[in-house]
């Protein structure tokens, strides 16, 4: 059956392998949650500290790395963004002295993102209201295993 709501048994090889309406329910009380999430936690640190998610990822990464810096495109699979919407939040932060980029030494082609001591000042008083955002929206709402 095709349709927006077709019955998922019955079905044939042509036809996609629909979600039951359990299923259905499921992922999109997941979707859901996540983009509320999201836009609670993006709205936090906006307020607080004038960094998106996105950015204060890549400053946690950053931070992580040995001598605070990561080649590019590490970077971009490790906060699962695409090299050219990289650059772009690269850019904003370097014009915010957060991040400087530099050429990789080992290769001379490469370009390393570094965070610097005003990203690395600017993460650490992000870092405690965006924890206990973390917790109050979501840590705090799990159940403890049994």
């Amino acid at each position: 059956m095709t349709g927006v709501h077709p019955e998922p048994n019955g079905r044939t090889d042509a036809e996609p392998n629909w979600l039951t309406p359990a299923q259905q329910r499921a992922w999109r009380a997941y979707m859901d949650g996540h983009q509320r999430l999201m836009t609670a936690l993006n709205r936090q640190l906006q307020r607080d500290s004038d960094l998106s998610v996105a950015e204060y990822r890549i400053l946690v990464l950053l931070s992580e790395a040995p001598d605070r810096s990561l080649r590019m495109s590490e970077l971009a699979d490790g906060v699962l963004s695409s090299r050219s919407r990289l650059t772009h939040q690269i850019r904003r932060l370097e014009a915010q002295r957060m991040v400087r980029r530099n050429t990789c030494l080992e290769d001379g082609r490469g370009v390393l993102a570094e965070l610097t001591d005003e990203g690395m000042r600017r993460l650490a008083a992000a870092a405690p209201g965006h924890v206990d955002a973390v917790r109050r929206d979501f840590i705090d709402l799990l159940t403890p295993p049994n």
